[in-house]
């Protein structure tokens, strides 16, 4: 069995799947991409119906709010971390008005899920969580999570939504964490910038050799790297799940 083969088979083993989409992926720069976010809603409602239990942790809303921020007068720049935040405030109802639309037109429901770190460090906090995201998956809802940005600046500054991703996997105890990224997924090297970097398969282990691979942020379009999907594998294959890094923009990813 390859890489890709063994890869599929996870897929296709896993009831219960985390999927996190970052804003490089939803983003076409300037304003949201609509049909590559339409593209994931139809891929999850896929799984959905197949009786698996999905989780989608999304990125987007700061992207979001400064799309609708250019319709007022002077198109207010979203700079500096309140800028940001009141972006994602503005964003995030937007955001979910979209997926809650394009999962309806598939017959899946949707519910908003947004969490702060300090929610997760709390132990009864933490245990409501945890029985929300039963109950809804026992439901067959969806839920859409995101950072509550406009509370907690960390993933803002950080782009540590991979971390979100892993933490939310560990609770609602998945069989697989994927990462939605814009490239396919760890390389020797930066792809970017070096052409013959080559991509690793497939990692059994995160060894010191494999984290002196992640480098810094990736595209100008999301704030998170390799080291934050690093740390989120370790978290969610510590608890025995198996983490997948893919290429988001791929029409069939999932």
């Amino acid at each position: 069995m390859n890489w890709q083969e063994e890869r599929d088979a996870t897929l296709c083993e896993a009831r219960c799947v985390v999927v996190k989409v970052g804003s490089a992926v939803l983003s076409t720069g300037s304003e949201l991409n609509l049909p590559v976010l339409d593209n994931l809603v139809n891929q999850l409602a896929v799984l959905s119906r197949q009786g698996r239990r999905v989780v989608l942790v999304s990125s987007g809303a700061v992207a979001a709010g400064r799309t609708a921020l250019k319709k007022l007068p002077g198109e207010p720049a979203a700079v500096g971390l309140s800028g940001k935040q009141a972006a994602a405030a503005v964003g995030q109802g937007r955001l979910m008005h979209l997926y809650d639309n394009a999962f309806a037109e598939r017959g899946i429901l949707t519910a908003q899920v947004l969490l702060t770190r300090d929610d997760l460090k709390n132990r009864t906090r933490f245990l409501n969580i945890r029985n929300t995201f039963s109950e809804l998956l026992n439901w067959g809802v969806i839920p859409v999570v995101n950072e509550n940005d406009t509370v907690a600046t960390a993933e803002i500054k950080v782009g540590d939504n991979d971390t979100l991703g892993a933490v939310v996997a560990c609770t609602v105890k998945a069989d697989l964490l994927v990462l939605l990224s814009d490239i396919q997924g760890l390389y020797t090297a930066d792809p970017r910038k070096d052409p013959g970097a080559r991509l690793i398969p497939v990692v059994e282990e995160i060894t010191a050799d494999i984290e002196a691979l992640a480098g810094g942020a990736g595209s100008g379009l999301g704030t998170g790297g390799m080291a934050t999907k690093l740390r989120a594998a370790r978290m969610v294959t510590g608890s025995g799940a198996d983490m997948v890094i893919a290429n988001g923009a791929h029409p069939e990813v999932l």
